[in-house]
């Protein structure tokens, strides 16, 4: 028998121990022995819980000093007091489980340091119910990963499916998200795009070796789209997803969170809802897909469930993929290294010259134009949406670009850019 101790008895810690409990015969034949929950740790003893059959204590030490304990499972989520945690287990050698996103984006490496010799699982902290990190550190592990594309932040793809489907604004599609309990009182970590940044970085550590921190990487949440947008992508063909892209771009590999506009074709734009979606391109078996729920009690606590039944089998990997890292490892490129099409929103001056002007300034960083709409804006006439797509071109010379169009004296406000994936 192993025994475990949740630290966090919330939704996914409940689900954990309901599955070990009602599913506990079929997980013993596949793990070869009993999984058995001990012990339990919560901020505060006094709140009204379900009835565990195991006790429940306020003091993580309680579970780090007790022999008895086997596996650790942190579910506490944030990241100084889940470090400590889980920086205590691991010198206690004890197993551990998490599914905090955020303690890996930020501490993944001490971690790994911590746990050599220790089993340390965290399928649970990308994408929910879907088994991704096995997927690209086992199962893929042949292969040099070309790229990464991943629907990563159900509350961000909630709206912007209700957006496209109901033509709702972002302000409305977030208030139908809280209602909903898919968005919390406070979205910016969701809608600003920080928590699929998170996982990112899990993702690309396990493809590519990189050590990087959310802050080095380019990270662009959804607030700014309009209806506007999401008109022109009707029209040419597209959706607009919120990605989380890693894509290698010569001897370096590009790290990137936005909102960006894809083809109703590509398979990554049917993943709609809450629901989560990655595509794996590898060099020897090209893309894979992997689609489910990426949030939810059960889903969540059935991939902490099969980290603990490979703890039990004694199933041993590298915990972020290499055992020689130093020879995989990639550079990241910089914020804006990029290299896309891209789509461009500049509110105008309804006067002639406009568009001439415009392709100009364009023209001269060799950026071309492939497609223009116009639209006039209801509020006032005499004003309107020049929107814009681009062959392919370089972020650094579109951002000059852009500057030097939101300096001309017809444009209303700031140009907004959006890159084309393809």
């Amino acid at each position: 028998m192993l025994k475990i101790a949740l630290i966090g008895v919330g939704t996914v810690g409940a689900a954990v121990a309901e599955i070990l409990k009602t599913n506990g015969a079929l997980i013993a034949a596949r793990a070869g022995k009993e999984l058995r929950v001990v012990k339990g740790v919560v901020k505060n003893l006094n709140r009204k819980r379900p009835d565990f059959d195991f006790p429940l204590v306020a003091d993580y030490r309680e579970v780090i000093d007790d022999p008895q304990v086997d596996i650790v499972v942190e579910l506490i989520g944030g990241t100084d007091q889940a470090f400590e945690i889980v920086k205590a287990a691991l010198k206690s050698k004890k197993a551990v489980v998490t599914a905090n996103k955020a303690l890996l984006a930020y501490h993944r490496y001490e971690l790994e340091e911590l746990a050599r010799g220790v089993p340390f699982a965290y399928e649970a902290s990308v994408a929910g119910g879907i088994p991704i990190i096995r997927a690209l550190r086992d199962g893929l592990g042949a292969n040099h990963i070309e790229s990464i594309r991943g629907v990563i932040n159900g509350t961000s793809n909630y709206m912007l499916t209700r957006m496209f489907e109901k033509r709702v604004s972002f302000d409305q599609a977030l208030k139908e998200a809280q209602g909903l309990g898919y968005a919390e009182a406070d979205p910016t970590f969701d809608v600003g795009g920080f928590d699929a940044a998170h996982k990112l970085l899990i993702l690309a550590s396990l493809a590519y070796g990189v050590d990087a921190k959310p802050e080095d990487i380019l990270i662009e949440g959804i607030g700014h789209l309009t209806d506007e947008d999401i008109a022109f992508a009707e029209e040419f063909g597209y959706t607009i997803k919120s990605l989380a892209i890693a894509k290698k771009q010569g001897g370096k590999v590009s790290l990137r969170v936005h909102p960006a506009f894809i083809s109703r074709r590509d398979i990554i734009a049917k993943v709609d809802g809450v629901m989560n979606g990655v595509s794996l391109t590898g060099d020897m078996t090209g893309e894979t897909f992997y689609y489910g729920a990426g949030a939810g009690g059960k889903a969540t606590a059935s991939s902490v469930v099969a980290d603990l039944i490979a703890i039990a089998r004694g199933e041993t990997s590298p915990m972020l993929g290499f055992r020689r890292v130093s020879e995989n490892r990639l550079a990241v490129a910089g914020k804006t290294e990029i290299e896309s099409k891209y789509y461009i929103r500049v509110l105008v001056e309804d006067v002639a010259g406009v568009l001439a002007q415009t392709a100009a300034i364009l023209a001269r960083r060799d950026i071309s134009i492939e497609t223009v709409l116009q639209r006039k804006k209801r509020v006032r006439k005499e004003w309107a949406n020049l929107l814009l797509s681009t062959h392919k071109a370089k972020e650094t010379d579109l951002i000059e670009a852009l500057r030097e169009i939101g300096a001309l004296g017809f444009v209303k406000s700031p140009p907004v850019m959006l890159r084309i994936e393809s």
